[in-house]
């Protein structure tokens, strides 16, 4: 279940909130006047969530190049990285 907090907690209560989310790595959702507005998170969690969106981008990168015939060998992009480096 999520936690749904108003906006004015974010003011009155910071320091809970973000206790909350360190010790618990879940967002807060914040509303203004009864709607959703903000999901506040630590940045631990917060890198974490890019850092899986970033992954799954890669992922599809690297099945879309396979589906297209657009990929090298891993010996291959080792053999050229070592080329540049020894230029």
């Amino acid at each position: 279940m999520p936690t749904i907090r108003p906006s004015s907690d974010l003011r009155n209560n910071y320091n809970e909130i973000s206790e909350f989310c360190h010790k618990y790595a879940e967002p807060v959702y914040i509303t203004k006047n009864g709607k959703g507005d903000l999901a506040v998170m630590s940045i631990e969690t917060y890198e974490k969530l890019v850092g899986k969106f970033e992954l799954t981008k890669l992922i599809i990168e690297g099945l879309e190049g396979m589906n297209t015939d657009n990929v090298r060998s891993f010996r291959d992009a080792v053999n050229d990285i070592q080329k540049r480096i020894s230029e």
